[in-house]
């Protein structure tokens, strides 16, 4: 079982070495419904490093997965996460006849390590506790937009690796990350600039590009040193293989 993160993993041979993590955003949501069982054996069957889902808690405080907070996008439908029990959201349909997943149910699905962005104090609250409970802090790094909900998380949680994302920032952005106890920052790779990131590998802060699924995006990963990828599509493994 692979428990734990860590660089990307290497070839044998002439084949070119990934030097960095490749993480399955949303499971591989390019080519599967997101945030769902099916797209989450997919990812781990591709090979991705880690997979990456979003949690919501419900109305009767389980730890969905899910990423906006509405079901209305990616199920057949409508209202807020919070505003309905497990066993309502349990009836939707997320996608190719798949159920909306709790967050232990992905844990008991797959092997793969788990990036787990939080939205909010209270999820990071109920995610503390089943990582205490199940001993997850090897296996689980915790993202969030909010710097708030990265420190309740690693006060909680010792130990934990934790994530600051950030789609646009401010010259700030590293001191918020470490402000907060983050030991990466998860940025745009539309927006990231080598000015970022040696201030952030200065600082010893390790940056994930978000998303990354063409070539040219590959190779601005590589050129940057960054510690790792998010993407939508499985290929980028085979891909990021051969990527000068």
């Amino acid at each position: 079982m692979r428990t734990a993160f860590g660089r990307g993993a290497a070839f044998d041979g002439s084949e070119t070495v990934l030097t960095f993590q490749t993480i399955g955003h949303r499971g591989v949501m390019g080519v599967e419904p997101e945030n769902t069982l099916r797209s989450f054996r997919h990812a781990e069957r591709a090979g991705m490093d880690a997979i990456e889902l979003d949690l919501h808690l419900s109305k009767d405080g389980a730890l969905v997965v899910m990423h906006d907070t509405e079901v209305d996008r990616t199920t057949d439908g409508t209202g807020a996460i919070a505003d309905r029990t497990l066993a309502e959201l349990r009836e939707l349909d997320a996608g190719q006849g798949e159920r909306v997943p709790v967050f232990e149910e992905v844990l008991e699905d797959v092997a793969s390590p788990v990036q787990a962005e939080i939205k909010d104090v209270a999820a990071a609250r109920a995610l503390a506790a089943v990582m205490r409970e199940r001993g997850l802090v090897e296996r689980v790094e915790v993202s969030s937009f909010h710097d708030e909900a990265v420190a309740e998380i690693a006060s909680l949680v010792p130990g934990v690796r934790t994530v600051l994302i950030a789609s646009r920032w401010g010259p700030d952005v590293v001191d918020r990350a470490k402000a907060a106890g983050a030991a990466r920052l998860a940025l745009n790779i539309r927006r990231l600039t080598l000015e970022v990131v040696e201030r952030a590998h200065g600082e010893g802060l390790g940056i994930i590009g978000w998303v990354v699924n063409t070539q040219d995006q590959l190779r601005l990963a590589r050129a940057f040193g960054l510690s790792a990828v998010t993407t939508d599509f499985p290929e980028i493994r085979r891909t990021g293989r051969f990527t000068a």
